[in-house]
């Protein structure tokens, strides 16, 4: 017996004094609205109304019942107006500070469609993962490595010139000795790459070709970093779509494969989920995962 559905036919059919104009306020025909009030006499043991009478006559057993009735009815349609505001309070979800202003918007506008209301906080790795676990965000895409990604961005060096080759080594920044004192090429991480499955991996790189220590930093800004490849020709690295974005030819790497991973980290399992389950194409294109262009200007 839908219990909550009987006592609503019953408080508006008692307040109209009519089976027909109640059922017409609970929005179901007359013959069901009889039903439930006959399934919950039935229930309780005493009739609710006197079925004797012309009308929708009360018993006395249905004054008694009345009040309590009709706060029942009242405390679900609060709950169910709650649900509904509480449906519709935002997810505060930590992302990547390389995530483009037009490409979190249409993650958003999507996230509506399926359910989901989103609020954005860009931050760079290690604090998305401390945003997580201190509870100031729902939920983080948090970087994780290549093995454990649910979305992978992969990356590659990108700089003003126009290669000819279609890979870049990093042993070919090695200066000669005509060189030496001149200044050398570098190649600039970003904050959203200064994560141990990627900067210590380039790192070991520089150190086994024979770069110089300065020749492969972590910049504090994408901008800084984007502001030393205008200036002095050196080398960011980062994904195809940073690279159009901020109008740079990129290739790929040639040593070692380097991979951005990103995973959901919520504080609640089920908001992980949600997101993994409803948003996984608008995330990856969002984050520029699957981006395969290799050469782009």
């Amino acid at each position: 017996m839908d219990l909550l559905g009987a006592w609503r036919a019953f408080v508006n059919v008692s307040e109209r004094g009519s089976f027909t104009e109640g059922a017409a306020a609970t929005r179901v025909p007359q013959s069901v609205a009889s039903r439930r009030i006959a399934a919950l006499e039935k229930h309780l043991g005493e009739r609710l109304f006197d079925r004797s009478s012309r009308g929708a006559m009360l018993t006395q057993f249905g004054r008694d019942m009345l009040p309590s009735a009709k706060r029942l009815v009242r405390l679900a349609d609060d709950m169910e107006h709650e649900a509904e505001q509480a449906r519709l309070n935002p997810l505060r979800l930590a992302v990547p500070e390389v995530c483009a202003v037009r490409d979190l918007a249409r993650l958003a506008a999507e996230a509506r469609q399926n359910g989901v209301y989103l609020d954005f906080l860009a931050a760079p790795p290690a604090e998305r993962a401390e945003l997580v676990r201190s509870r100031e965000v729902r939920a983080a895409l948090v970087a994780v490595p290549p093995s454990d990604a649910t979305w992978s961005v992969r990356l590659g060096l990108a700089g003003t010139a126009d290669l000819p080759v279609r890979t870049v080594y990093v042993e070919t920044l090695r200066a000669g000795r005509a060189a030496r004192s001149s200044r050398r090429s570098r190649i600039w991480i970003q904050p959203e790459d200064d994560v141990p499955h990627i900067r210590d991996r380039l790192f070991r790189v520089r150190d086994a070709v024979g770069l110089q220590p300065a020749q492969v930093g972590v910049s504090a800004t994408l901008t800084a970093a984007t502001a030393e490849v205008f200036g002095f020709a050196d080398l960011l690295l980062c994904s195809p779509g940073q690279a159009r974005e901020l109008g740079l030819h990129w290739r790929p790497l040639g040593e070692i494969p380097l991979v951005r991973g990103f995973d959901v980290a919520a504080a609640v399992g089920d908001d992980a989920e949600r997101i993994r389950d409803r948003l996984w194409h608008a995330i990856a294109r969002c984050l520029g995962a699957g981006d395969q262009d290799g050469e782009t200007a």
